[in-house]
């Protein structure tokens, strides 16, 4: 089978919209990850070599390798979260005719729904990071670039913001209570955190254009 990150634009969005559950949300929140990364990187780009921003080269040099860093991994998410999903599905047609069968079956769907939730955890947790240094390059990179950075800032909140709706939805179906508890906590400080970084953004941004 063809990896989604493989697939043209115009395929990817044919896929998407078709009538198989994946790609969902939970890619496309991995794809508004990897848009924010690449976006962020393009801001790094367009200010090395320029006299004006000569002080800041070396650390965007720095930025620009660890926004590539996150690209990389946030497109690899893009299939992680369809293969998780598809995980959990296929537990779901595991055999049920005998005891036997029915705990084997639960077990794997709890352990595949467990993975289906840290998958998109993990995303969110990614974007909330690449949050600060969207805005290092936003306040001190190119100028000219300043409101594609703020873009990537919005990408990478709703990529953060949708991959925690997964993470919830999973935990809907999770039976371990101190699991469950963990990664409730932590998504709720991820909301927080990564609405306040993109409202710090944008309104800076007003103060500048």
């Amino acid at each position: 089978m063809t990896k989604l990150i493989n697939l043209k634009v115009k395929e990817f969005l044919s896929v998407t919209a078709g009538n198989d559950p994946v790609p969902g949300g939970g890619s496309v929140s991995a794809l508004c990850g990897s848009l924010s990364a690449a976006l962020g990187q393009m801001v790094a780009q367009l200010t090395i070599g320029k006299k004006k921003y000569a002080d800041v080269e070396e650390n965007m040099k720095e930025i620009a390798a660890v926004f590539n860093s996150y690209l990389d991994e946030f497109a690899q998410d893009i299939d992680r979260d369809s293969d998780a999903y598809n995980a959990v599905f296929s537990a779901f047609q595991l055999p049920k005719e005998t005891e036997e069968e029915k705990a084997a079956r639960t077990s794997k769907i709890q352990e595949a729904t467990k993975i289906a939730a840290e998958i998109p955890l993990q995303v969110a947790q990614k974007a909330c990071k690449v949050m600060d240094f969207i805005d290092i390059a936003a306040k001190t990179g190119n100028r000219n670039a300043v409101t594609d950075a703020c873009v990537a800032m919005m990408c990478a909140r709703t990529a953060a913001l949708g991959a925690l709706l997964n993470v919830r939805i999973n935990l809907s179906s999770i039976q371990d209570a101190d699991f469950v508890d963990d990664l409730t906590k932590e998504a709720s400080r991820l909301e927080k955190e990564v609405i306040e970084k993109e409202s710090n953004l944008l309104e800076w941004i007003k103060t500048i254009l």
